[in-house]
């Protein structure tokens, strides 16, 4: 993606880690997506390892330049042999093009939404448009045909409708990753001394984070999918979360450049401004 782009502002920044999961329970209320992750996905045995890799392929896409083409073949590949029944009986392959795309369509909604909460101002429709094209241009690397995305922002939200409508569902595993009494291993990455002080406190800690990662993957997920999937949202969440946001649209542009953006989106940045001759950014 050029360093002009909306997602090379967006996508890097730690921001973006937030709405992660929204789009991932999306994802998963297909049920065919859903079977695939139930049956070959370590969400549940690595869920620290797991994130971090999705969140290095994304940005892999948009700030990897010659290796963004090669993680879409990765992706591709390692997608190659997930395939089974799903809960109905029916059968499915994670490469089938609408399920593929579909996975993939779910970004873009996601940072939509988002943005109106954590974002320092909702989208103009020219910015969607703009953001929908260059989401189309990282699909072309992942190997979706453009036969089976929408090629326009107006042409998608009739598409995102008809798969909310027709087959999205409280599926096992999306109503899993909103629960909050779900199991989740303390994070096995990091200095060693914290990841021994994080096993001793996580029973404690685990409780506050579950229901934390509900509120934040319910919340950021768009309304009408929200309804598609049967989750439930009261005006005192829509309020926390309202506030929530606000505090990061004050605090994340004050933390420095280290802080704010993720390695690879910051290691782009940093060789951007030396094409440009602009030096480094104060920060």
């Amino acid at each position: 993606m050029p360093p002009e782009g909306i997602l090379w502002s967006v996508a890097g920044e730690i921001r973006s880690v937030l709405a992660l999961p929204a789009a991932l329970a999306m994802q998963v209320a297909h049920p065919a997506v859903g079977a695939g992750v139930d049956r070959y996905s370590v969400f549940r045995t690595d869920p620290w390892g797991r994130g971090e890799r999705s969140l290095r392929s994304v940005q892999l896409w948009v700030y990897g330049g010659e290796r963004a083409a090669a993680e879409g073949r990765r992706l591709r590949a390692l997608h190659e042999g997930i395939r089974g029944v799903d809960a109905h009986g029916r059968p499915y392959r994670a490469l089938d093009p609408p399920v593929y795309a579909w996975v993939h369509a779910t970004g873009f909604p996601v940072y939509r939404h988002a943005q109106r909460y954590l974002g320092r101002r909702p989208f103009t429709r020219a910015e969607e448009r703009q953001l929908y094209a260059e989401w189309l241009r990282v699909g072309r690397l992942l190997g979706i045909d453009d036969r089976d995305m929408p090629q326009t922002v107006d042409d998608f939200w009739p598409y995102y409708r008809r798969v909310l409508r027709e087959e999205l569902e409280p599926t096992a595993v999306a109503r899993e990753l909103v629960a909050v009494n779900r199991s989740v291993p303390p994070p096995g990455h990091g200095p060693s001394v914290v990841r021994r002080a994080l096993r001793v406190v996580w029973p404690v800690l685990l409780p506050s984070f579950a229901r934390f990662r509900a509120f934040l993957t319910v919340g950021l997920m768009p309304a009408d999918a929200r309804e598609a999937i049967g989750l439930r949202w009261s005006a005192g969440q829509e309020r926390r979360l309202r506030l929530f946001g606000l505090f990061v649209r004050i605090v994340v542009p004050l933390l420095p450049e280290r802080l704010q953006y993720l390695p690879l989106a910051r290691q782009a940045r940093h060789r951007a401004r030396a094409r440009d001759g602009s030096g480094p950014e104060p920060g």
